[in-house]
């Protein structure tokens, strides 16, 4: 019988939120890379920093402090990631962010997590995630490595643009539901007009495309 948790896949605002990783070498550096790309207010508790992490506490981009863990570490914490080499201390800092209600990954331990992380990649406000349950992280990396190449920095533009359309929409009292945007969304040409630095006439189409299809309901 398979026993394999299933995840709710959601995006989580992070901005400002205290976020602390325990461990300090190349797994740790990953996660806390991440967490500053979101904006969290991030702590590493560890011993030892590798050198990045050492120059991003240098920059002041992180806190860090020097020491193993502690009960009591995950006090006023939001979300928290152990990453250290000692499988006990992860299961340790799990337990207590379990009942604590903090939001706890323990690296290569699924069963001790509240979440995990998924393999993803950004263009502008577009995040694409590739999640495999954690039962094959290289698998979720590898769809990933094929997907960026799929997925150009014009899908940026694109978010833009849409997103500039929609504000038009609502200054003007108008409005399009789910359906209507799903017609009006011609990828293939919008992509190829943007690839071309045609934004004007990209939203041209955009709003002619919105505009037939609100007619035709």
């Amino acid at each position: 019988m398979n026993h394999s948790p299933v995840y709710y896949p959601a995006f989580i605002t992070l901005t400002g939120k205290r976020c602390v990783v325990f461990g300090g070498g190349e797994v740790a550096l990953r996660k806390v890379q991440g967490l500053v790309e979101s904006k969290a207010d991030v702590t590493v508790i560890s011993p030892d920093l590798c050198a990045e992490l050492a120059a991003m506490k240098e920059r002041g981009t992180i806190m860090a402090v020097s020491r193993e863990y502690k009960p009591g570490d995950l006090h006023g914490v939001f979300l928290a990631i152990a990453a250290t080499d000692d499988k006990k201390v992860n299961a340790d800092i799990g337990r207590e962010a379990h009942q604590n209600g903090v939001l706890i990954n323990v690296v290569d331990t699924p069963e001790l997590c509240d979440f995990i992380v998924p393999s993803y990649f950004r263009r502008g406000d577009v995040t694409i995630a590739i999640s495999t349950g954690g039962k094959s992280p290289a698998l979720a990396r590898k769809i990933r490595t094929r997907l960026e190449d799929e997925f150009g920095a014009e899908y940026s533009h694109l978010a833009d643009l849409i997103g500039d359309v929609r504000t038009e929409l609502k200054e003007h009292g108008a409005r399009a539901d789910a359906d209507t945007w799903q017609s009006a969304l011609d990828l293939d040409r919008l992509l190829a007009l943007l690839k071309q630095d045609k934004v004007e006439q990209a939203k041209d189409l955009l709003r002619s495309a919105l505009k037939t299809e609100s007619r035709g309901k």
